[in-house]
């Protein structure tokens, strides 16, 4: 007996049958729909990067724990991208002096990192990039969170049922060492703290602190630090304040759109100012669902030029969660609006003319590839979700007409060759 092959994919991997990928068209659509009409232009790169530009910006984890890499034969250490925000700050850099600025850049690449496979993380994702590039100003928060709230919009989401948080690396750098009374010199590690403190008990945030070196009485602080809210933004230094463009926001007919929340920190290393993260409300997918921030010298591993950024990336995992948590995810299409049917292989030529109008009519029309009875290719359409099938009979053609039957109704009229295209779009898309 020959030994087959698994036909499972690769752990951490995922097949889409056509009626996933019809989902996913159609909720992919609706979103680079709203990136379009935001200005936003689509680019796209290599899934190949240099091992090092990882290494250096995108924080210890990617780096050390998930980053996929090989040697070529010429010893060039190479990687899978696992996010594609590096990738897009070298092709910034790279073509700085030809571009326009500030640009807005949108993308859908699929990243790989080496995850234990669970709810909410794979192997391979795909992820939505929006960013903007060279610009300092605080409308450029103020537009991806504009952005942010359309794109939900755009899949279904009510503004009940996700929220935006926010929060400023500088503010809470400051709240940290001029609130809490921690040591610059530990702010790398209270940040990774931080960053974990919803994922973790009391107790746990207790021992890490420890382990940096934090007193009790400093541990006690930090706690109430984190969980001051915004009243926290009374505490901070004018100074530190004016300096800050989410404080801009929070003060801007925007501010209903996000949270001011001291406790979201993003984990990668390049994020500089402001950070915000998409949660989902429902108790059943309590989580972050994507985020991003702002990066003001990501490009400098590439030129010397000063080129700020801000952005997001939306992973299609937690994005396709979120949807069937709310009840939002759209039904599979049908495979076909109309098929046409000859009754006998001599006019399989005449179905095929008949097949041509009405996709040039912007109609999706099948045919049979293997001529069976009526019956069965009728049940065959209705299977594949046509609202019509045209049936080309000998008496019919020879009279300039086909008969075409709704499959709903299951009513049927002989219709002119001229008028069939105009009679089957009134079935599909009925007034």
């Amino acid at each position: 007996m020959p030994e087959y092959l698994s036909t499972a994919p690769v752990k951490g991997t995922r097949d889409f049958l056509p009626a996933e990928m019809s989902v996913r068209m159609q909720v992919f659509g609706h979103l680079y729909d709203v990136l379009e009409r935001y200005g936003y232009l689509r680019y796209d790169g290599p899934v190949l990067e240099q091992a090092e530009v990882y290494e250096r910006k995108s924080g210890q984890e990617i780096a050390d724990q998930q980053l996929y890499t090989l040697t070529t034969r010429g010893g060039e250490r190479l990687a899978l991208r696992p996010e594609m925000t590096p990738s897009v700050a070298r092709m910034i850099a790279g073509h700085a002096k030809s571009l326009s600025f500030p640009v807005r850049w949108y993308s859908h690449p699929n990243c790989h990192r080496y995850e234990r496979p669970q709810r909410g993380r794979v192997r391979e994702h795909w992820q939505i990039n929006a960013d903007i590039f060279g610009s300092e100003s605080a409308n450029c928060e103020i537009e991806m969170f504009e952005l942010i709230h359309d794109l939900m919009g755009a899949v279904g989401a009510t503004t009940d049922t996700f929220a935006v948080r926010v929060n400023d690396r500088n503010l809470l750098s400051s709240a940290l060492t001029d609130v809490a009374g921690i040591s610059p010199d530990h702010l790398p590690q209270v940040f990774a703290l931080v960053d974990r403190w919803e994922k973790t008990s009391a107790e746990e945030h207790a021992a890490s602190a420890a382990e940096i070196g934090l007193s009790d009485k400093q541990y006690e602080k930090l706690a109430e630090t984190l969980s001051a809210g915004p009243a926290l933004l009374d505490e901070l230094p004018a100074e530190v304040k004016a300096e800050s463009n989410l404080v801009k926001v929070l003060s801007s007919s925007a501010a209903s759109l996000v949270r001011y929340e001291p406790l979201i920190v993003r984990g990668l290393a390049y994020y500089t100012s402001t950070v915000f993260e998409v949660f989902d409300t429902s108790p059943q997918n309590r989580r972050a669902l994507f985020g991003g921030g702002r990066y003001s010298n990501l490009a400098s591993m590439f030129t010397k030029e000063q080129i700020s950024g801000i952005g997001f990336g939306m992973g299609d995992v937690t994005l396709m969660d979120f949807l069937d948590t709310h009840g939002l995810t759209p039904q599979p299409r049908s495979e076909v609006d109309v098929t046409v049917i000859p009754v006998t292989e001599d006019l399989a030529d005449p179905a095929r003319d008949v097949a041509t109008a009405l996709r040039k009519a912007g109609l999706r029309t099948s045919t049979p590839l293997e001529l069976r009875k009526l019956g069965k290719e009728l049940t065959r359409a209705d299977k594949a979700g046509a609202v019509a099938v045209v049936i080309v009979g000998e008496e019919d053609w020879a009279a300039g007409r086909v008969t075409v039957r709704s499959l709903a109704t299951r009513e049927q009229q002989q219709v002119a060759l001229a008028d069939v295209p105009e009679t089957v779009r009134a079935m599909v898309s009925p007034a």
